[in-house]
């Protein structure tokens, strides 16, 4: 990434880094970016949920659950600078969990969210006008529609490999890269 000047109309090199080398972490900052602006994932989507944890038996915790425009839940992991080998798995088993959700689960998620936020706001309202229709209900998509996407600063290659044959058989997975670069302070 390039600086432009223009008194000297040349251009400067901007470093890139990492975000642990700037100070920042996971869950309190990449996280909140996310969950405060997702349409820096490049598409309309829906915050549902923060560090979800409502899965039967099991103590695990999603960073973001989301909706999209057609109504598809969405699982969103985040790693900060590096991915490590395992998130591919990881990120399976969270959709897997979500395969169960019904109308009435997902509500009851973004109520609770809501009311985190201090929003005073209803879940059903945010959905209706988010989804565009009357009867939201009908419009989402749940069942073994969920949409899974990986944020982190490097994928490893066991990583990139899993998820490049996971889509191969139709799994709807993406990969985002994030590159902090650092101008001066």
């Amino acid at each position: 990434m390039y600086i432009i000047n223009k008194q000297t109309n040349r251009i400067e090199k901007i470093e890139s880094t990492t975000f642990k080398h700037l100070g920042f972490r996971e869950r309190e900052n990449l996280q909140e970016w996310i969950a405060n602006n997702p349409s820096c994932l490049n598409e309309d989507i829906l915050i549902i949920q923060k560090e979800f944890d409502g899965f039967f038996d099991t103590n695990e915790r999603l960073d973001l659950l989301a909706i999209d425009k057609q109504g598809n839940l969405v699982i969103i992991e985040n790693k900060l600078d590096d991915t490590g080998k395992n998130v591919t798995w990881q990120v399976i088993k969270y959709a897997s969990y979500c395969a169960t959700l019904n109308p009435t689960q997902i509500i009851a998620i973004f109520s609770q969210y809501l009311l985190k936020v201090g929003s005073n706001d209803t879940a059903e309202e945010l959905l209706t006008e988010f989804l565009e229709t009357e009867d939201f209900r009908e419009k989402l998509n749940i069942g073994n529609s969920q949409r899974i996407m990986l944020i982190a600063g490097e994928f490893r290659k066991e990583v990139t490999s899993s998820v490049l044959w996971l889509m191969n058989y139709g799994l709807r997975i993406q990969c985002f890269k994030t590159t902090p670069f650092r101008l001066g302070n």
